[in-house]
Order: C-alpha cells, then sequence, then structure tokens
C-alpha cells in the first residue's frame, strides 16, 4: 500500500514538473528584449496557446490538490502506525519473541544433554576397549540419555505451542459459520 502510494507521489511530481515547464514556457515575453537570451531546447514542445495555458493551469492546480491529498493520506498512514493503530500486530510480535527465546532456551538444554550423551558413550567406549567394566559409566550414560530425551520432548512442545501461536490469529480470522445445507444435514 505505500509503495503504490510513493509511486503515486513521484508520478504526480513529475507530472506538476511537466505542466510546470509547460507554464513556464507561456510566461509573457519580458517588456525589453535580453539580448544574450537562451534559446529553447530542441525537444522543447511549443509554448502553447491561451487557451491551452488556461487548461494546463487548471491541471496543474488539479495535480497539486491530488497531491496534497495523498500527502495527508501518507501522514495519516504514518500517525496511525506511530500511534498504536497496530497494537494487536506488536502484541502478537511480543508474544512470539517470547516464544522464541523459551524455544531457544529449550534447544540449548538439548544440545547439552545431546552433548552429556555424546560423552558419556565416548566415556563407555573407551572403558570397553581396555576390557574395563565401569557400572557407574552406564549409569551415567542412561541419565544422560533420559535427559537427552526429556529435552528434546521439551523441544518438541515449545516448538509446537510456537507455531499454533503462529496459526492461531490466522485461523481465528478464517473461522466462518458452516453452509446452511451442511446444518440442514446434520439435523436430518
Amino acid at each position: 500500500m505505500m509503495t503504490q502510494i510513493d509511486e503515486l507521489q513521484s508520478r504526480i511530481a513529475r507530472a506538476l514538473d511537466r505542466i510546470a515547464l509547460g507554464v513556464d514556457h507561456l510566461a509573457p515575453p519580458a517588456p525589453l528584449p535580453e539580448p544574450a537570451a537562451a534559446p529553447l531546447p530542441e525537444d522543447a514542445p511549443p509554448p502553447p496557446a491561451g487557451e491551452d495555458l488556461e487548461q494546463l493551469t487548471a491541471a496543474l492546480d488539479e495535480e497539486r490538490m491530488a497531491n496534497a491529498q495523498l500527502e495527508a493520506r501518507v501522514k495519516l498512514l504514518h500517525a496511525r502506525l506511530a500511534d498504536g493503530a497496530d497494537a494487536g500486530l506488536r502484541e502478537q510480535i511480543a508474544v512470539q519473541r517470547d516464544t522464541m527465546a523459551e524455544l531457544d532456551g529449550a534447544l540449548q538444554r538439548l544440545r547439552q544433554a545431546n552433548d552429556m550423551l555424546r560423552r558419556s558413550h565416548e566415556d563407555m567406549r573407551a572403558a570397553l576397549e581396555a576390557g574395563v567394566g565401569e557400572p557407574h559409566l552406564v549409569n551415567q550414560a542412561m541419565l544422560a540419555e533420559l535427559e537427552s530425551l526429556r529435552a528434546e520432548r521439551d523441544a518438541e512442545r515449545v516448538e509446537a505451542r510456537a507455531v499454533l501461536g503462529a496459526l492461531e490469529p490466522l485461523l481465528s480470522g478464517a473461522e466462518s459459520p458452516a453452509p446452511q445445507g451442511a446444518a440442514e444435514e446434520t439435523q436430518t
């Protein structure tokens, strides 16, 4: 929407410049001719007649009015954004930011648990290669695996909540009453 307004505003400004150039060519000649007057460019349009001048002036006034209206609309849109017309969006962003922070924490916990599990497996592998049976390494590996599973489950739970939180506003806007044909079928 804003890009369309900006595009229209630039088009209007260009049109105003062209009209102003045409009006400048229609200005009455100076009472005393200037000897060193610059010639008009070859691609410049010929100066319009008196009636054309009135039409160009009217078109210039219309363009100025349209430009003023567009500027007022742009200011209104900027004011709405600044005044908090998008408070719902800001609240939604804050909730998503909190959910993402929670998800990040859960993923950090999962990484730590997996690192602990990996180290435990390396210790067990080294003990088995050395021919030494270490029962505490088995217990440590089981605890590490349990912690890893819990961390994974927490991360999945937080991720699912984040996805549902993102979909909820979309689904609430998409809810509509059931078609009448469906309501009649359920009553019979």
